[in-house]
């Protein structure tokens, strides 16, 4: 029972606050029916890396052309004759994004923050952000692929090599966990 200095403000009929988080249960129920049916409709599963690789190139592409025309990874990325935004998994990432921001507006918890422990400054946590966002993305390349490329996708296929990619970058996690915990206690 809450009482009335607990619940939120009322603000022209609707609660003011976030709204509760989805049962984690129902969440992950709904994500496989997502990626059930990606496969079924685009024959493809989810992924992320792979778009955001795309829009980089594109963006290379536009800026230095000669830089991609020699190098054929990225050549490969940039389309060949064809536009490197013109492929599935660009309109997916740009999808997970507005997505991401429509969740963010619907739970009312778009808003612009820094969420970080007491024991850093916000300066230290963009830089942490930062840098394992590259060492992320540097990673999702070498396993050709993302967590949710190769975790949810991989793993939901019974891939041998998603499943130890899982294994590994979950206890990665939980190792590198243990050496910042100072910074968020």
């Amino acid at each position: 029972m809450t009482t009335m200095a607990q619940s939120p403000t009322e603000t022209g009929g609707k609660r003011a606050g976030p709204r509760p988080f989805i049962n984690p249960y129902l969440g992950g129920i709904i994500l496989g029916l997502v990626l059930f049916a990606a496969f079924y409709l685009t024959g493809n599963g989810l992924g992320a890396s792979g778009g955001l690789n795309r829009l980089i190139i594109w963006f290379i592409d536009l800026v230095a052309p000669q830089h991609v025309d020699r190098v054929s990874y990225l050549l490969h990325y940039a389309g060949g004759d064809k536009d490197a935004l013109d492929h599935w998994i660009v309109l997916m990432t740009a999808g997970i994004f507005l997505g991401g921001l429509l969740s963010g507006w619907y739970g009312r918890r778009l808003k612009f923050e820094t969420i970080k422990g007491p024991h850093i400054t916000v300066r230290q946590r963009w830089f942490f952000a930062y840098l394992g966002g590259i060492i992320s993305g540097f990673g999702a390349r070498m396993a050709r692929g993302c967590t949710s490329g190769q975790g949810l996708s991989g793993g939901a296929t019974l891939s041998v090599g998603s499943w130890g990619f899982l294994l590994a970058f979950f206890g990665a996690g939980y190792l590198m966990a243990y050496f910042v915990r100072r910074l968020w206690n």
